[in-house]
């Protein structure tokens, strides 16, 4: 690949992978609520699951997806639903006994599928196959080039995002300082639903 190609690739990249999504504000949000470890299994679930997105879209289920819209409005719905959902449960918590419990959990094969059902994860797979992989004779070779690239995004964008929200947990615990902070997270997660319908 050339260095051009592979500079733009890092480029994308950086602005997908560490602006705010779904996974960042899950990532930000489990940290915050139930600290670093508890998190990482999320934090984990994040490059595994694009990660197979990623190669189903370069195996042509990308093509299919774009070519059927029934099954394009079914991904939506169902990450819009989930997201609302998630929304919902994060701006119930006030307190950390609260994220505690199961309330707040969302486990690493939870993770992983929600990858298949995030608008922000398809646009970047289908982005990246089709500007750098199909279509070019070294097609497989550029695939194992991009996809160690953005498994090391993936992770290290959602390990930032969490190491913010654990380093906030003490500062949270005080007062109504967590349940404001989970009702923003919140917000962003419906704030990507709603770009999500836009969309």
């Amino acid at each position: 690949m050339p260095l051009v190609e592979f500079t733009a690739l890092l480029v994308l990249a950086t602005a997908m992978s560490f602006t705010p999504g779904p996974n960042t504000t899950l990532s930000t949000a489990l940290a915050a609520n139930r600290g670093l470890p508890a998190a990482m299994r999320f934090v984990a679930a994040v490059p595994v699951g694009w990660s197979l997105l990623l190669l189903l879209c370069a195996a042509g289920l990308g093509a299919a997806v774009v070519a059927l819209p029934p099954l394009r409005w079914a991904i939506k719905a169902l990450g819009i639903g989930y997201l609302l959902w998630l929304a919902f449960k994060l701006s119930q918590s006030a307190r950390l006994s609260e994220a505690d419990s199961a309330r707040l959990s969302v486990g690493f094969w939870q993770g992983v599928l929600l990858q298949f059902v995030n608008i922000k994860a398809w646009l970047l797979a289908l982005t990246i196959v089709a500007g750098w992989v199909i279509g070019h004779d070294d097609g497989t070779a550029r695939l194992a080039v991009v996809l160690p690239v953005m498994l090391f995004f993936a992770f290290t964008s959602n390990l930032t995002y969490a190491a913010v929200g654990a380093l906030l947990r003490h500062w949270l615990a005080h007062g109504s300082r967590l349940l404001w902070f989970n009702r923003a997270m919140a917000l962003v997660l419906v704030a990507t639903a709603l770009w999500m319908v836009a969309a």
